[in-house]
């Protein structure tokens, strides 16, 4: 499988963003009901999150159809 294309790239950026923003917001959320947001902790999280969907998406993306 080639994952050094334009349509992988594109695909598992859109995931590992989606993936960021959905942390991000269940973090603040959480940390709200606390009543304390630490930020650092909401945007270490978050960023962890979008490298482990990144590296969850070399395994294959449904969306991009392997070329043969």
């Amino acid at each position: 499988m080639n994952i050094l294309n334009k349509k992988w790239f594109y695909a598992s950026g859109i995931r590992a963003l989606r993936t960021v923003a959905q942390t991000a917001v269940a973090t603040i959320g959480t940390s709200a009901a606390m009543s304390d947001i630490n930020w650092v902790t909401v945007l270490s999280v978050s960023v962890l999150s979008g490298l482990l969907s990144l590296l969850t998406s070399i395994a294959g993306l449904p969306e991009v159809k392997e070329v043969k």
